[in-house]
């Protein structure tokens, strides 16, 4: 068989591109469906739920999942930095178990230093944890960008890691009380995680704060045009003079500083601090990202998508929880929910490419 048959054969077996849409009122139609589709399953979520459940809308019960999202949300925010210069970041749960170790020793037992233990408050402990976040992540970065190990790979490897460290600082064990005591100041921890500000849990309150801050960074600044750069294309984004490397490890600390606050947020809210906390999370905010429209390939993807998407996946399994539904059930549906973000992803690139060349 000759090479010039067997090229032939290879361009034959290839997908043709997508062609222009016979019906173009039609496909401007399914494609305004496809890019609001995570408000979409969240108001039919909604619906079902309500309708299943008396309990589902009450207000007690929506200021509860609110707050589950919240640090859902500030995760998968992190992620998303990662995801839209087209790398991934599965690491983020570690840290965040991590940053609740350092966080909860700090408080529980203190630092041991020559001539006794030091106390700090929790502004402080809060500052370190999230500073521990930043550490991680940027040793991710540098993995990828100087040591050239695949995102997948290097993440995948912190996610160890950084859950190892987590069980060495206690031995496996729990730091079971954080509230603290006036001797030492450093009480007031359970106000992030358990206080309500407005009738808000102040977790709400940060997770806002986090995503205005996020939407800012990406829509209104050099900063997260060049990140939008780097995921479209990062040859032409080098050839334009953008420090790709600076990027890159820029955004992995992002995910790891956020990663350290859901981490800290997680720990108030439960009182305790313990090596598995937010183990498997960062499949959660990987999902939310997906779902609320961020490309895996990079160079696409909001903020606000993100948040809708971590509304879905919350209020997706407090709704399970509610009307009784198996654990098993629940991990089936939500792969089912992931795959369906994939898929309509996907068919929504694949409808405006061809919009986009019937305009041409």
């Amino acid at each position: 068989m000759t090479d010039t048959h067997v090229a032939a054969t290879g361009t034959a077996a290839a997908a043709p591109p997508p062609g222009p849409p016979r019906n173009p009122a039609l496909a401007r139609a399914a494609l305004l469906l496809l890019r609001g589709r995570t408000l979409v399953v969240l108001v039919l979520l909604v619906i079902f739920f309500s309708a299943v459940s008396s309990e589902y809308l009450t207000q007690s019960n929506l200021i509860l999942m609110t707050k589950h999202v919240a640090i859902n949300a500030i995760l998968a925010i992190g992620v998303t930095f990662v995801i839209l210069t087209g790398g991934i970041d599965l690491s983020v749960g570690s840290i965040a178990g991590l940053a609740s170790m350092v966080g909860g020793g700090l408080l529980f037992t203190g630092l041991a230093v020559p001539g006794g233990t030091v106390f700090f408050s929790v502004a402080v402990v809060i500052v370190i944890g999230i500073l521990v976040g930043a550490l991680v992540g940027a040793v991710n970065g540098v993995l990828v960008t100087r040591f050239k190990v695949a995102p997948f790979i290097a993440t995948l490897g912190m996610l160890y890691v950084a859950r190892g460290i987590a069980q060495l600082i206690s031995n496996g064990g729990t730091f079971p009380d954080l509230a603290g005591t006036p001797e030492r100041g450093n009480q007031g921890f359970h106000v992030i995680g358990v206080d309500s500000w407005l009738g808000i849990p102040v977790a709400v309150w940060i997770m806002i704060v986090v995503a205005a801050a996020a939407i800012v960074v990406t829509t209104k600044t050099p900063f997260g045009r060049r990140v939008f750069a780097v995921g479209g294309n990062e040859r032409a984004a080098v050839l334009s003079g953008i420090r790709v490397n600076r990027i890159k490890i820029a955004v992995y600390v992002i995910s790891g500083c956020c990663a350290a606050l859901a981490g800290l947020l997680l720990t108030s809210e439960l009182g305790a601090a313990y090596p598995d906390t937010a183990t498997t999370y960062e499949l959660n905010a990987i999902a939310a990202a997906v779902l609320g429209g961020t490309a895996l390939s990079g160079g696409r993807g909001t903020i606000i998508g993100t948040v809708m998407g971590a509304f879905v996946i919350g209020f997706l399994s407090d709704g399970l929880v509610l009307i009784g539904v198996s654990t098993f059930w629940q991990s089936v549906v939500k792969g089912a929910v992931i795959i369906f973000a994939v898929v309509t992803e996907q068919a929504q690139q694949r409808l405006q490419a061809g919009l986009s060349k019937r305009t041409a």
